[in-house]
């Protein structure tokens, strides 16, 4: 009986952590679900379909189905306590059942033993003073006997309603678990219509849509050019004019570059809230067949008037405005770079030394409604996926 119900307490112990995970990760799906739901209302305030809206709700999407697939699990957790408790349920039943059993035997026993008499009368029917002792010392053992029976008895049924309690709780949160997945199944199947049908009236957009593609191109190869400039020259600056891949770091610098390289996967975003609405690299368009698009970086997609800030301490190599990008700002750190793009306003100068994040503006919200930033790092004058600098969020 011990046996069982202690498996199940660290069964349930050990599940325990899981199912704190679990619910950390429902927490913070709910918060980025909030997050999104902000950001997809801005993007709707404009009568027609935009990639930005057609963005927002794939995010959407994605983290709803994360927030499902949370709940499943902890319906998976909590089926698994449940059967547990059952078994201890029916084991303690078992026990009890056993345990009366016995109870009701031992009294049936001591009364065929003493031939139907009463205690007095079974204590003085003693023909000797020796038998009267051994009777009145049979008759303390039975007594303590079935005092222990009786207690175990209680500790057993005590158990046993506890754990049947518990198994009540488990299936009234099972139970609400049950029908919150329903509930977030029904907001997915909402999302994807909504999704499908973005979809169809960019899809009737095609040729404005490749003509944003092409723009998009030329404003990406613009900001290209201005980095590339800016690394070229500090190359050489650094390296007396020699030729040279990177840049000659002074023991300052290095310091710099080093604390910013120890900082991968733990870099603060440029901007408080928000998604990955483009991802770093090559990957195909979003709603145009057999169209591929490159970023250089990754695009952030916030709300409106988000203030962007500086993911690490450095020195303002350039401000600037490119066309198709709008006001740009980039920050030296060592022989690291970070750019960000799509600003609005631009609060730091050219050559000034800025701390973690310091704001440097607000990000640019454009004709669609969309407010989104481009956000870029460079070692050297080598691209590298953003995303595996900032923190998970």
């Amino acid at each position: 009986m011990f046996l069982i119900a202690t498996l199940s307490f660290v069964s349930e112990g050990l599940a325990q952590k899981s199912k704190t995970q679990i619910e950390k990760e429902k927490k913070e799906s709910l918060a980025k679900i909030s997050e999104v739901q902000k950001i997809l209302k801005e993007t709707e305030t404009e009568k027609k379909a935009t990639i930005g809206q057609l963005q927002a709700l794939n995010k959407q999407i994605e983290v709803r189905r994360s927030l499902i697939s949370s709940i499943t699990q902890e319906i998976d957790l909590l089926s698994g306590e449940i059967n547990d408790l059952s078994m201890v349920v029916d084991a303690l039943q078992s026990d009890l059942g056993h345990l009366k059993e016995e109870y009701g035997q031992m009294v049936y026993d001591a009364y065929k033993a003493n031939q139907g008499y009463s205690k007095l009368t079974f204590l003085f029917s003693a023909q000797t003073f020796n038998q009267l002792f051994l009777r009145l010392k049979y008759l303390e053992q039975y007594t303590k006997a079935r005092e222990v029976q009786v207690e175990q008895i209680e500790k057993v049924k005590n158990a046993m309603n506890q754990q049947v309690n518990s198994l009540v709780l488990k299936k009234e949160e099972q139970d609400i678990l049950l029908k919150s997945k329903i509930k977030e199944n029904q907001n997915l199947l909402s999302l994807k219509t909504k999704q499908n049908k973005v979809v169809q009236e960019l899809s009737k957009r095609e040729k404005e849509l490749k003509a944003e593609v092409d723009e998009t191109k030329k404003a990406v190869t613009r900001l290209d050019n201005l980095l590339a400039k800016i690394i070229k020259a500090e190359i050489e600056k650094s390296n007396a004019g020699k030729a040279s891949n990177s840049i000659n770091l002074s023991a300052d610098m290095a310091k710099i570059s080093t604390a910013f390289e120890s900082k991968k996967s733990r870099l603060a975003w440029p901007v408080q809230s928000g998604f990955v609405s483009e991802k770093f690299g090559k990957h195909p368009h979003p709603v145009l067949k057999n169209i591929w698009v490159e970023n250089q970086g990754v695009d952030i997609q916030t709300q409106k008037n988000a203030q962007v800030k500086a993911v690490f301490e450095g020195k303002v190599a350039t401000t600037a405005f490119v066309p198709g990008m709008n006001r740009v700002v980039i920050v030296q750190h060592g022989d690291y770079y970070t750019l960000y793009a799509k600003l609005k306003s631009v609060n730091v100068k050219k050559g000034q030394v800025i701390q973690a994040n310091e704001n440097i503006g607000e990000v640019f919200t454009n004709a669609d409604g969309i407010s989104e930033i481009q956000f870029q790092v460079w070692k050297n004058n080598v691209k590298m996926d953003p995303e595996k600098w900032l923190v998970n969020k």
